[in-house]
């Protein structure tokens, strides 16, 4: 039997964020990785109906669960992050291994 998709029953909102933190750990300039994760911060201040982050461009109602501490606090809880809101976040590894399936929804490839 195949594993479940999203056994942690995170809501849109969640899966979302947790897909930004992700994308977030893998850019340069991110603090290492430590036992606890990988830390991550300067997150996007949006503003209009987009942002870039990295070499992807993400809608503005795709991200607002980075300015959102229940969301932080939910993601925390099941042991995706450790929460240090609004300014850094420890994606775990329980974190980055998560398949959230919204990759290829919310991080569009910018050609520039």
């Amino acid at each position: 039997m195949p594993p479940k998709k999203n056994p942690l029953n995170l809501n849109a909102l969640q899966l979302k964020t947790l897909t930004l933190m992700q994308y977030l750990a893998t850019l340069p300039g991110q603090g290492p990785a430590g036992p606890e994760g990988i830390e991550i911060g300067g997150f996007p201040h949006p503003h209009g109906d987009h942002f870039h982050l990295g070499h992807a461009v993400v809608a503005t109602r795709d991200a607002s669960g980075l300015a959102n501490q229940a969301v932080w606090l939910a993601l925390e809880r099941k042991g995706l992050i450790k929460s240090g809101f609004p300014e850094r976040a420890i994606v775990t590894a329980a974190g980055t291994a998560y398949d959230t399936g919204m990759a290829e929804q919310i991080l569009h490839r910018s050609d520039h």
